[in-house]
């Protein structure tokens, strides 16, 4: 956590920020204009990213305007392999995997959703899985974790737990066991 913490520090981002604060210097005044209209990939190439981004939609699709899109998580985790080098190699080869899974010499962002999601349910759910595909099984476990990990890390992603940290309280809510002050059972 505290990592994403200190990556919403870094420039460049124009969705993703981590929800306990942007820690540049004068950000609160500066606000969303501050932030880039489009987010320039650091590490992915174009495609790439555009895969990545897709690939999170899929995971996390938008429900009520909140979903990995609207985090950015995308940016997050081009960021977060930019700065993690063991990783980069894990990413590219799922990428290229990923691309090479559709047949006719199709990228997976070209394919029709319903070709997209056969893939990936090959990959996410074991009654489908093939042997010979565990790199793309790999890749998508890494892919599941990395998109988890952006979407909580944002505002968005913590108000859909309805996490308590996000809530000013006036008053101190007290404990919730009046009748048990000294947490028997509990």
């Amino acid at each position: 956590m505290s990592l994403a913490v200190l990556a919403s520090a870094a420039p460049g981002f124009s969705r993703w920020c981590c929800a306990f604060g942007d820690t540049r210097e004068g950000a609160e005044q500066e606000g969303a204009e501050g932030r880039p209209a489009r987010y320039a990939p650091q590490f992915f190439s174009l495609s790439e990213y555009r895969t990545v981004e897709v690939l999170t939609e899929l995971i996390l699709p938008s429900m009520e305007g909140s979903g990995a899109k609207e985090a950015g998580v995308a940016e997050f985790i081009d960021f977060w392999v930019k700065n993690d080098p063991p990783l980069q190699e894990q990413f590219r080869r799922g990428l290229e995997w990923l691309d090479r899974a559709g047949g006719n010499g199709r990228p997976f962002i070209e394919l029709s959703p319903a070709e997209q999601q056969k893939i990936l349910d090959r990959l996410a759910y074991r009654r489908y899985q093939r042997p010979e595909e565990k790199t793309g099984q790999l890749f998508f476990r890494l892919m599941r974790q990395y998109t988890v990990m952006g979407f909580y890390t944002t505002e968005i992603g913590l108000k859909s737990l309805d996490y308590p940290g996000l809530k000013f309280y006036p008053t101190s809510p007290g404990c919730p066991h009046p009748d048990n002050p000294e947490h028997v059972g509990l």
